[in-house]
């Protein structure tokens, strides 16, 4: 997979991603990924941040199927969990999940397989 995106494979069709923007959709889409998963809240560190619906209407536009699932960075809730897991179940894969720097997301899958 040829990108300069930050993608970190984490199961052999999940990646994880720091935050990304609207722009990245089309390149997230051409390396051939199906679903987009945004854990971060909204502005959650300022007005500079990518607002969801911005990224969203690229992801659609691209033709992704995205969800925004935004989460605290130092926890996750039980329904925050299983919210990820439907998730997982539900969206087409390869899939990749962003948060401000990709842990996050990392370990919502991570919780979500136990």
């Amino acid at each position: 997979m040829e990108t300069t995106l930050p993608l970190r494979q984490i199961d052999h069709d999940v990646f994880v991603a720091p935050q990304l923007d609207a722009a990245a959709m089309a390149e997230v889409a051409r390396l051939g990924f199906k679903s987009v998963v945004n854990n971060r809240p909204d502005f959650e560190h300022g007005p500079d941040q990518p607002a969801s619906a911005a990224v969203q209407a690229a992801a659609l536009a691209a033709g992704l199927q995205y969800r925004h699932l935004p989460v605290a960075g130092g926890y996750q809730s039980p329904e925050e969990v299983a919210a990820f897991r439907q998730l997982l179940a539900e969206l087409p894969r390869p899939l990749l999940a962003f948060c401000r720097s990709g842990a996050r997301s990392t370990r919502l899958y991570q919780l979500a397989q136990g």
